[in-house]
């Protein structure tokens, strides 16, 4: 499920093709989301987007992915959400999405919880930096295993079983010039130089996308 055109699978494309999926984006702002049976993906990914959880009344369709989560994760079905989509498994789990305390922009590492290092993030390299682009956060839910923070946001991941990932940070994000362009504004209204994000994203673009593989990958024989 996707939100805006340029946020897309990235660096799990190739992994995901590599295992046998073939894949499909369901646009959900074009309402896509209503249509689609919620039980029939093997893997259902929910990317990421600029819009909160709790802006429903701007953005309709979050009231439909929120309705197809909510059955698809009682049935246990295979489920990662990334940013956006981590904040909407959160909220269909009966958890608050809320403001964080500041916005979260760039590169850095997570720490692991001790679960956290038994799970597949434990695939990340140690001081590993990933991408983060987020501005809200969420209480974690009933019966989740938190997995990730930083110092800025305590709920950085979390797994419900085996078959639902979440992660507030971004494993997947490739073309980053993409990226830069489309939050164009957020990033002026941050003070953020997209020149050092670019530069940032090419020191981290080769290690990152083989730490998306090997993540992806553990999750996915685990969730099997």
């Amino acid at each position: 499920m996707r939100h805006v055109a340029f946020e897309d699978l990235g660096h799990l494309d190739a992994p995901l093709r590599a295992a046998g999926y073939a894949i499909r984006y369901v646009e959900a702002a074009a309402g896509g989301v209503a249509a689609l049976d919620p039980l029939a993906p093997d893997l259902l990914v929910v990317l990421g987007g600029p819009m909160g959880v709790y802006e429903t009344p701007e953005h309709p369709f979050l009231a439909d992915e929120l309705a197809l989560l909510r059955a698809r994760l009682a049935a246990g079905r295979p489920t990662l959400g990334l940013c956006l989509g981590a904040q909407l498994i959160a909220a269909a789990l009966g958890a608050r999405v809320y403001p964080g305390p500041a916005k979260e922009i760039g590169y850095a590492p997570v720490t692991l919880t001790a679960e956290g290092a038994a799970s597949p993030l434990a695939a990340l390299p140690a001081g590993q930096s990933v991408l983060h682009w987020h501005g809200d956060t969420f209480d974690l839910p009933a019966g989740a295993t938190l997995l990730a923070s930083t110092d800025l946001y305590r709920r950085q991941a979390f797994a419900v079983g085996r078959h639902a990932l979440a992660l507030q940070f971004h494993l997947e994000a490739a073309r980053i010039e993409r990226w830069l362009e489309g939050h164009a504004a957020e990033l002026r209204a941050e003070r953020i130089d997209p020149a050092a994000l670019a530069r940032d994203a090419a020191r981290h673009d080769a290690a990152l996308r083989d730490a998306a593989e090997a993540v992806l990958t553990r999750w996915l024989s685990a969730s099997a």
